[in-house]
C-alpha cells in the first residue's frame, strides 16, 4: 500500500498529504522533508491556504464536476515534481535549464510556473500520442522560455 501510495496515488492520497503538511507546518509539527518543501511552495501560494486548511472539503470537492479553476492540488504537485526534478537533474539537463530561467526572470517561482506550462505540454503531448514523455522537448521548452522576454 506505502509503495502504491508513493508511486501512484490517488487524488485523495495527494489531497490528504498537502493538506496534513499545511497543518503540520502550522502547528509547529515535526515534518517529513517532503512536507517541509511542500509547506515552502504552499506558503508560496497563500491563495490556496483555505484549500489545503480544510481536508474534508479537499476531499468532498473530487466528487464535484470540474470547473475553470485552477487546482491547487495539482499547482502544487507539479511544484515538487520540478523541484524534485531539479534535485536529482532527471530527466538529463532539467536542472539548468530551470537554473538559467530562473536567473532570467530572477525568480525561482515565476521559472516554476513557466516550466510547469512545459511539463504540462510534454504530458498532454505524450498521452495524446501513447508514447513516453519527451524529456529532450520538454527541456528544449524550458530553454525557448528562458530565451523569451
Amino acid at each position: 500500500m506505502l509503495t502504491a501510495m508513493l508511486f501512484q496515488p490517488s487524488q485523495a492520497d495527494v489531497r490528504r498529504f498537502f493538506c496534513t503538511a499545511f497543518a503540520k507546518a502550522r502547528a509547529g509539527q515535526a515534518m517529513e522533508a517532503i512536507e517541509v518543501i511542500a509547506s515552502q511552495w504552499m506558503d508560496e501560494h497563500p491563495e490556496y491556504h483555505a484549500d489545503f486548511a480544510n481536508l474534508d472539503q479537499a476531499l468532498a470537492q473530487l466528487q464535484e464536476a470540474p470547473t475553470d479553476q485552477t487546482n491547487p492540488f495539482l499547482h502544487l504537485s507539479m511544484h515538487l515534481s520540478i523541484t524534485e526534478q531539479c534535485s536529482i537533474d532527471q530527466p538529463r539537463g532539467i536542472r539548468q535549464a530551470v537554473e538559467l530561467l530562473t536567473a532570467r526572470r530572477d525568480s525561482l517561482h515565476d521559472a516554476h510556473h513557466e516550466t510547469m506550462e512545459c511539463l504540462g505540454k510534454m504530458l498532454w503531448e505524450s498521452q495524446r500520442a501513447g508514447r513516453p514523455p519527451d524529456g529532450d522537448a520538454y527541456i528544449a521548452c524550458v530553454q525557448r522560455q528562458a530565451t523569451r522576454d
